[in-house]
């Protein structure tokens, strides 16, 4: 059984608040993990090479400033 969007925020809106906190923990580390893998991948597959290349250059440009 497909459990929907709806019922899931549903049910976190009746959690108490102990069990909220540990989902925030929970959900915190698997959206950080989440985000390393996608941005590994799309290092691997040279995706970002172009922004890459484009921040070296305008860093060269001397288009950059120190904060």
């Amino acid at each position: 059984m497909k459990t929907t969007i709806q019922e899931i925020k549903t049910a976190i809106s009746h959690l108490p608040a102990d069990a909220l906190s540990n989902l925030r923990q929970w959900f915190e580390e698997f959206d950080a993990k989440a985000w390393d893998a996608q941005f590994e991948q799309d290092v691997k597959s040279g995706k970002l090479e172009k922004i890459a290349e484009r921040a070296i250059n305008d860093f060269h440009a001397g288009k950059c400033k120190k904060a």
